[in-house]
């Protein structure tokens, strides 16, 4: 079980200062309210579709006093893989990506080595199924207000929620400006497995529909996974083929128009993590994001050399123009512990 928890920003309705917390587990993430005088705990979601690679984001809140969170993909490339039952799937093995909207399937299939079988036996699966489980052309998968990949706003107990966006695979951290603008980090594709996809890069999506008066919202905004890379391109693009593995493949027919470009890209496998807004005119910056990049992950999800130094730095970007600079960084590239008696982050 991971957790985390927001900072203590919404009165409660008997107007106890309350905290919010989300946790992932099982089949559902929930988010929780926790009344800091009388210790109880409330769910107020607890619909998000999870059981697999990735947690929800946020939750925070708005200076409209409404509720902002997401959920990742249960599939860290768009089809539920062997690799998953690393993590939750070997508790839930029909855990799998819901859309926020009706898809056509292009009958694009993924062959595995099946790790529940005893001896070599190949499965097919297809997106937005349980592993092992095949699509077929024109299959239409229908769309849930609780998907995967999407990003909410609803009422402080958790009431009137309004899909925003999906397709977004990480949609891990979640900051809203100044003038109500919201915005959210998202990791790359990797580069392994039976669907790699190489050099996608890591980002920052501004959730556009948010700017919209609430209750609005009738067609979410489409950001692309799992066929769309950060930078607009499909895939499968030559720009995209991995240097190992098997390429992806077209999994959606007729997608929804790309509601990007971002507003930020980096280099990827360097995992764009937690983010904020400073408001601050003695911190200085006022108005600008600040994000964290956690650092890379390689060689675990790309054999690529350049990739081993990314990341363990905070930078901040100038939303308005697309320009970042970093702001903390380590001395020496990888974690601080890496480094003896280095120190660092």
């Amino acid at each position: 079980m991971r957790s985390c928890r927001a900072p203590a920003a919404s009165p409660s309705t008997t107007g106890v200062w309350g905290s919010v917390c989300c946790r992932q587990g099982g089949y559902f993430s929930q988010i929780h309210r926790w009344d800091l005088k009388t210790k109880e705990r409330t769910v107020v979601i607890d619909k998000l579709p999870d059981g697999g690679w990735h947690e929800p984001g946020g939750p925070i809140f708005g200076p409209d006093g409404l509720m902002y969170f997401a959920q990742g993909s249960v599939s860290l490339q768009g089809v539920v893989l062997p690799y998953g039952f690393t993590v939750d799937l070997a508790k839930h093995p029909n855990a799998m990506d819901v859309p926020g909207q009706d898809v056509t399937l292009t009958g694009n299939n993924v062959w595995s080595r099946d790790p529940r079988s005893p001896f070599p036996f190949y499965v097919a699966t297809g997106p937005y199924k349980p592993y092992g489980v095949p699509s077929h052309k024109g299959e239409v998968i229908k769309g849930e207000l609780w998907c995967n990949t999407g990003v909410w706003r609803s009422q402080p107990d958790g009431s009137g929620p309004e899909l925003l966006a999906w397709v977004i695979r990480n949609p891990f951290g979640l900051a809203i400006n100044e003038q109500g603008e919201l915005y959210a980090s998202d990791n790359d594709f990797e580069e392994k497995g039976d669907r790699a996809i190489a050099e996608d890069p890591d980002g920052i999506w501004h959730i556009r529909n948010a700017s919209q008066p609430y209750g609005s919202i009738e067609t979410p905004d489409w950001y692309g996974f799992p066929d769309i890379c950060k930078d607009g391109l499909p895939a499968w693009d030559k720009k995209h083929l991995p240097n190992r593995s098997i390429p992806a493949e077209p999994l959606i027919e007729d997608p929804t128009p790309w509601a990007g470009p971002a507003a930020f890209l980096e280099k990827p496998h360097s995992s764009m993590a937690k983010m904020d807004f400073s408001p601050s005119d003695a911190f200085g910056f006022r108005g600008e994001l600040f994000a964290c990049k956690w650092g890379t992950m390689a060689p675990l999800n790309t054999n690529r050399t350049e990739a081993l130094d990314r990341g363990f730095k905070v930078i901040r970007l100038d939303t308005t123009t697309g320009q970042a600079e970093t702001f903390l960084q380590n001395k020496q590239p990888a974690p601080a512990s890496y480094w003896t008696g280095s120190g660092g982050i």
